[in-house]
């Protein structure tokens, strides 16, 4: 009975988000966090992203190419899952085709804690393969307060 409620909570987030499960949680609450950036970003992603270009509007260093909010992906340290969202830009063409953004966490010689970030094409890179959109770049980390 409990294995069905989580199927049934699983169904019911991936199809009011459109976002598969990409990550391991701990608990209910490890799954709405997981799922409830992932429904901010797809929901607020436009607004966020206007917020973002003002920003850097009004400090005369505005972006020049397209962009949009996606959530950002962690590979590496511990399980992956949904932290936060990012804004990418890049031209129209190569930016419609990034679904999310990759952050792969390492440490450098225990005193480095290096975290790389690559837009990529899908919202879930376990089972689709880690694939790099070229030309698109990072240009805003946004962080959900949860």
């Amino acid at each position: 009975m409990r294995r069905l409620r989580w199927v049934a909570l699983y169904l019911a987030v991936v199809m009011a988000t459109g976002v598969p499960l990409v990550a391991y949680a701990q608990d209910i609450s490890g799954l709405i966090k997981l799922f409830g950036v992932a429904y901010v970003v797809k929901l607020l992603g436009p607004q966020i992203n206007d917020f973002i270009n003002n920003l850097l509007l009004n400090r005369k260093v505005e972006n020049r190419q397209e962009t949009k909010v996606v959530p950002i992906l962690t590979i590496g340290l511990g399980q992956p899952g949904y932290i936060g969202a990012a804004q990418v830009s890049g031209p129209k063409g190569l930016l419609d085709k990034v679904q999310a953004v990759a952050q792969i966490e390492a440490n450098f010689s225990q005193a480095f804690r290096v975290k790389a970030l690559i837009p990529i094409d899908s919202i879930n890179p376990i089972a689709d393969g880690l694939r790099r959109v070229y030309g698109v770049g990072v240009t805003a980390i946004i962080d959900i307060q949860i």
